[in-house]
């Protein structure tokens, strides 16, 4: 039996559909769906139940144990604000489940942020000493959640109660299918495509640090089934357990992003610049890119798909249908 948190939002429902692909349908979902669209996301799938995450600890006093527990669900928002809600909704949950994993010896796989790294000015490696977590800034509520646990997790394992096999993956700019329920959080793969194929014009911000012409700042854009295959790699291999980032290892700037949206539709993509806001002008990230080293040295040897092909198969497959197309 496989348990997977989240497993109704973005990148959980990716991982359940390709789970029923390898012949896996023994899934318990957690998550809840709300009264938007969400659903869609699973109405292909098959599962044995779908659990509400607050009835989680109930179902967990119930099992002895799981294959792997994957823990994708949290509240991902950047601009929360409510600290106690995310500790209810973030913290918590993942300790619940680590404690639960350690005692029943089930593999878990859960996921970090590379909002852990906060500006970023103190880079973007994936090491685990204590001196180098503790110097790191995440600049909002979520970002933080992600590395209070990250520490905990550490720390647990250092002092000898850990899961049997546990990884935490520390992912970049994820971009791909059944992202349609996040609103503005979507990539601007989903915001742009439509817009590109009508011949509009793709709105991107304008420069404001010397050294970056208007449209290029970076980010390592990564496509979800290659954080798919990381995922079900590292649950089943005998990787050393830690933290990894989850990006492509090569950062690509959004004027290139947006040229791969237009490649992708035999078109021209049309770009207008302008001013960044300042309410986000001081803190805006310019560069961002995994080091993948590390995941590299533990055994992972499949390619990631490159901006151009993974933009491609995304618009190709999913986003050039009249309601999109769901995995």
């Amino acid at each position: 039996m496989i348990i997977v948190t989240g497993a109704t939002g973005f990148i959980g429902s990716n991982l359940v559909a390709e789970l029923n692909d390898r012949g896996r349908s023994d899934i318990v979902v957690v998550d809840d769906l709300g009264d938007g669209t969400k659903w869609r996301n699973i109405a292909q799938r098959q599962f044995i139940d779908l659990v509400f995450p607050s009835e989680l600890e109930g179902l967990l006093s119930k099992l002895s144990k799981a294959d792997v527990v994957f823990h994708l669900g949290a509240n991902s928002s950047t601009t929360a604000t409510n600290g106690d809600e995310i500790v209810k909704s973030n913290l918590r949950p993942s300790m619940l489940l680590w404690n639960w994993c350690s005692r029943t010896r089930s593999r878990f796989v859960y996921a970090s942020s590379a909002a852990t790294y906060g500006d970023g000015s103190r880079g973007f490696d994936d090491d685990e000493a204590p001196e180098r977590l503790a110097a790191l800034r995440p600049l909002n509520l979520y970002g933080w959640s992600k590395h209070a646990f990250d520490r905990w997790a550490l720390s647990q394992a250092n002092g000898g109660t850990a899961p049997v096999h546990w990884a935490g993956l520390k992912f970049f700019n994820v971009y791909g299918p059944n992202e349609y329920h996040k609103g503005d959080m979507q990539s601007l793969v989903a915001k742009n495509a439509r817009i590109v194929h009508e011949g509009g014009a793709v709105t991107l911000f304008k420069s404001h640090r010397e050294g970056y012409a208007d449209g290029a700042q970076l980010r390592d854009f990564v496509y979800v089934d290659d954080c798919v295959r990381v995922m079900l790699w590292l649950a089943n291999s005998t990787a050393p357990n830690g933290l990894y980032n989850l990006g492509t290892g090569v950062a690509r700037t959004f004027h290139d992003l947006v040229l791969a949206i237009g490649k992708a539709l035999n078109t021209e993509a049309r770009i207008d610049f302008r001013e960044m806001p300042m309410s986000i002008r001081e803190n805006y990230q310019y560069f961002t890119q995994a080091n993948i080293s590390k995941l590299r040295k533990a055994g992972y040897n499949e390619r990631f798909h490159s901006l151009e092909e993974g933009v491609s198969a995304y618009v190709g497959r999913y986003l050039t249908t009249p309601n999109y197309e769901y995995r």
